[in-house]
């Protein structure tokens, strides 16, 4: 399949796109926070961002789901910072403050390129909510001068509606977490008290864009979109409310419930974050869905192994080394 941003208005696009975040930019709303800061003038908002670019590290990352790693690799680029809070975030190193290397758009095309020509698969673009302009116009960029993967949008469900329908036609692979069944965990643990609706909205626009049936193409995935959700400990019920919330959307789209759950050092002590998921919390979710009937589940094992990135070292991902 050809991305969506090189069909034959996929430039067009891109260019309407950046000329409209351009302008978002100077009261910002990107996201449901809705600073309304002037970036361009040096204010800041949640994400303590300006309007630079700023990514960690862009690498070949083997840890997504098999349709996006394959055998190459998700061409991932950790942009830096998030517009949300979670206090048990696996990559808090980066996602908790605006620190990394500052990019032009120009910078981002050529590390597009870069990924390209490793073999990855895709560009897998992790929390870009914050910074979609520089993203856009380096997409625009890169689009001209070769680039001819998929696009895969990773985030963690906190959009903002209508900032998602300027991306119609331009993101191919929707891959946004719904962390949270209730508001009140979403703001204990996230910063986020009116995650729900936001994520639901949100949702509903990206299988309205690109489908609740995930395209594959020799077992790698080329349109659709896949839904995450980190089952917590001791909190089963949030877990199951998500489900229910994804089934008013659809039961056809793919859906990646994850085992993985790691406590990090911030949250070592907490009462109810501070340990890792059972095998029966795990299943009990696992089970409920295919009651449910969802047709398309990536699962895991449920393990003692840490597989939390670690953004100090060279390679984050010390289980590929």
């Amino acid at each position: 399949m050809t991305p969506g941003y090189l069909s034959p208005r996929g430039a067009e696009k891109l260019r309407k796109a950046a000329e409209t975040l351009a302008g978002v930019m100077t009261s910002c709303v990107l996201c449901p926070h809705r600073c309304r800061v002037d970036r361009t003038a040096g204010e800041r908002g949640f994400c303590d961002l300006g309007v630079r670019l700023m990514i960690d590290s862009a690498l070949p990352h083997h840890g997504e789901e098999p349709v996006l790693s394959g055998h190459g690799g998700a061409g991932t680029i950790f942009f830096s910072s998030c517009n949300m809070r979670c206090i048990y975030c696996q990559n808090w190193q980066i996602s908790h403050h605006a620190a990394g290397k500052t990019l032009g758009s120009a910078d981002l095309s050529l590390v597009m390129s870069d990924l390209q020509g490793s073999g990855c698969h895709n560009i897998d673009a992790v929390t870009p909510t914050p910074q979609l302009l520089g993203l856009i116009e380096a997409l625009l960029d890169a689009s001209q001068k070769g680039l001819s993967i998929p696009l895969v949008y990773n985030c963690g469900g906190y959009e903002n509606r209508d900032i998602l329908g300027l991306l119609d036609g331009i993101i191919d692979i929707y891959l946004p977490d719904f962390k949270y069944g209730n508001d009140r965990d979403a703001q204990a643990f996230s910063g986020a008290g009116d995650y729900v609706a936001h994520a639901a909205a949100a949702i509903r626009e990206m299988v309205r864009q690109a489908g609740d049936s995930l395209e594959v193409e020799d077992g790698i995935a080329q349109k659709g979109v896949i839904i995450r959700h980190l089952v917590l400990p001791g909190r089963v019920e949030n877990s199951l409310e998500v489900l229910r919330i994804i089934k008013g959307i659809s039961t056809s789209v793919s859906l990646s419930i994850m085992a993985q759950y790691t406590p990090v050092p911030a949250v070592a002590n907490h009462p109810v974050l501070g340990r890792r998921v059972t095998k029966e919390e795990y299943e009990t979710v696992v089970d409920t869905a295919l009651d449910m009937g969802f047709e398309n589940l990536f699962v895991q094992d449920v393990s003692d192994s840490s597989i939390v990135p670690d953004f100090d070292r060279d390679h984050p991902f010390r289980w590929d080394e």
